[in-house]
């Protein structure tokens, strides 16, 4: 049951930033072809875009992509060894703004300034009250016309999974765990679900433009992307939430293109 406190200790402490983040990358072959190829063609449409806010950026695996779409880019995170790792790799970027939170606020964003807040691959490991206090800050921090597009758990929909994870004991994170009838992976939070996220939203004067509930390397669909803007946003929501159990399938796919067209014609291997 990833709290605050574990999650400041792990990606603070005890995590080995050696490959940067971007082993997380590995199952699309590259951090290019996961932006590229499943990241970018999922908020093209709110791009490039003025001010940016970034949630959790780690060692800056999609800062790198971001800073460049973008005149002004706030990153924010619990971790003060990732901002400051940041601002040594972006230090030629005078645009960017680094700022190390308490896993929960947002203070240091000026209201209204953010035209889209963009987070992936973090925030499903947080619980859903850190997700209720982002939502709802981000209410505040949105334009009119701002989108903010989050990645974030959908655990809480398995209750059984739900239920084995928070009874590991704390502080130990638990890659993959196996019984048979359940499989538990990547630390995702249990108390957090795509129909929380949307309820959080509603109560915070926002909706959701689309709600994608994605496997990660898993049978079960423990993650969503969830996009949300203000209710009287000019950007149309979407009819329902989709269901998509071949997410792993497209980063499968985009391993293999890898091969092709993902090689540094300076290194031989792939780009990213």
């Amino acid at each position: 049951m990833p709290s605050i406190e574990d999650n400041k200790d792990v990606w603070a402490k005890t995590h080995d930033w050696q490959q940067l983040g971007n082993e997380w990358s590995d199952r699309w072959g590259s951090p290019d072809m996961q932006w590229y190829g499943t990241i970018l063609p999922r908020i093209h449409r709110y791009l490039p875009a003025a001010t940016m806010l970034e949630i959790a950026p780690g060692y800056g695996r999609w800062t790198n992509y971001l800073k460049d779409l973008c005149s002004h880019l706030v990153v924010v995170d619990l971790s003060e060894p990732c901002i400051e790792y940041c601002k040594e790799r972006f230090r030629s970027c005078s645009h960017i703004e680094y700022f190390v939170n308490d896993g929960l606020s947002l203070a240091q964003v000026p209201d209204d300034s953010v035209d889209f807040a963009f987070s992936f691959d973090s925030l499903v490991h947080v619980e859903d009250d850190v997700m209720e206090s982002y939502v709802s800050q981000l209410s505040r921090k949105l334009k009119k016309s701002g989108v903010a597009f989050l990645h974030h758990s959908n655990l809480g929909n398995y209750p059984l999974s739900s239920r084995l994870l928070k009874a590991l004991p704390r502080n130990r994170i638990t890659h993959w765990f196996f019984s048979p009838t359940v499989l538990i992976s990547h630390w995702r939070g249990p108390s957090m679900t795509a129909e929380k996220l949307a309820r959080i939203a509603k109560n915070s004067g926002l909706k959701c433009l689309s709600q994608e509930l994605i496997n990660w390397q898993s049978l079960r669909l423990m993650d969503c992307i969830s996009v949300v803007a203000h209710n009287d946003s000019p950007w149309p929501e979407a009819v329902r939430a989709l269901k998509n159990p071949g997410f792993m399938q497209e980063a499968k796919m985009f391993k293999r293109l890898a091969v092709l067209y993902g090689i540094s014609p300076q290194t031989g291997l792939p780009k990213g």
